[in-house]
């Protein structure tokens, strides 16, 4: 199906994505208060409000303000947002936090990405985590989303994997979007098929998205040993899991979010890069969709985003 999506359509979109970012990103970093259990969840015990969200959210929003005021993605721009908004209690790590300094205090952003890890650059999950609206917002080409995602990771991710791991998302995020405007669900294996082919053959990203596909249907506890949940926070350990529980639970946003902290790992991550992709294609306060009273309990987005 071929359409038309205009700017109030698109930022709709990309609206609802991030509300499901950030509502899986907070109900997520939850979890990682002593005490909490994943089955307290599974029993529809909710942890006590507000829900604090992190940098996986702060970063995301600075994504979609950079879209609604320009439409596109300028990389000089996002790097110096990404610096100047920067609260490291939010849960940055420490690599993240360095790059950002750089940036703050002059670096430029190509020099000071690279100098991560040895000079290898970051393949961490970190450029992932903040791209499902960008795709949302690009629901019309999942060319557009892929190449404008490469453009978010590059100012922080150098490294092949982490920049692999943001393309991904961003394109499942688009086919979700589009699903939701066509009406045209995509078979769980073919959403991960039409990610594994945006990427490049030769990174570990594509080769756990592919298989991914071979372990849907299969037992939660088999897909986390075949490919991760984030516990060593790097795109390769992250994405495809990610992607796995999103193409399953497409049109069930509670099940997806739920999945992720069953899985355990690096929790508010998952659950923010599924919330994101899955609520794209939901939307918000719907049957299946965001729960209004989980968007409720999460912390107020900043007070500058656009």
């Amino acid at each position: 199906m071929t359409f038309t999506l205009y700017p109030d359509t698109r930022l709709m979109l990309a609206r609802d994505s991030l509300a499901g970012l950030s509502v899986g990103d907070a109900l997520g970093s939850q979890f990682f208060v002593p005490g909490r259990a994943p089955g307290d969840l599974a029993a529809g015990l909710l942890p006590p409000p507000p829900w604090q969200w992190t940098d996986d959210t702060e970063m995301a929003c600075s994504v979609l303000t950079a879209l609604a005021q320009a439409g596109t993605i300028d990389r000089d721009t996002l790097a110096v947002d990404f610096a100047q908004r920067c609260e490291p209690y939010r849960g940055y790590g420490p690599g993240a936090v360095r790059i950002l300094r750089l940036i703050r205090t002059g670096t430029p952003w190509p020099v000071a990405a690279a100098s991560a890890f040895d000079g290898q650059g970051s393949c961490g999950n970190g450029a992932a985590m903040r791209v499902a609206p960008l795709g949302a917002w690009f629901a019309d080409s999942t060319h557009r989303a892929a190449a404008q995602a490469r453009a978010s990771a590059e100012v922080t991710h150098a490294h092949p994997e982490g920049i692999a791991g943001a393309v991904a998302v961003a394109v499942a995020a688009s086919l979700a979007a589009r699903a939701r405007l066509d009406g045209d669900r995509p078979a769980p294996a073919r959403l991960l098929a039409a990610v594994a082919a945006a990427l490049d053959p030769a990174t570990e990203v594509h080769q756990g998205v592919r298989r991914a596909v071979g372990l849907l249907g299969r037992p939660l506890a088999e897909v986390v040993a075949a490919l991760g949940n984030g516990a060593r926070v790097t795109a390769q350990d992250t994405v495809a899991f990610t992607l796995w529980v999103a193409a399953t639970h497409l049109a069930d946003y509670p099940s997806a979010v739920r999945a992720c902290v069953e899985a355990g790992g690096d929790v508010d991550t998952t659950a923010a890069i599924v919330g994101g992709v899955v609520a794209g294609y939901t939307s918000v306060g719907t049957p299946g969709g965001v729960p209004n009273d989980w968007l409720a309990a999460r912390e107020p987005l900043p007070d500058w985003v656009d």
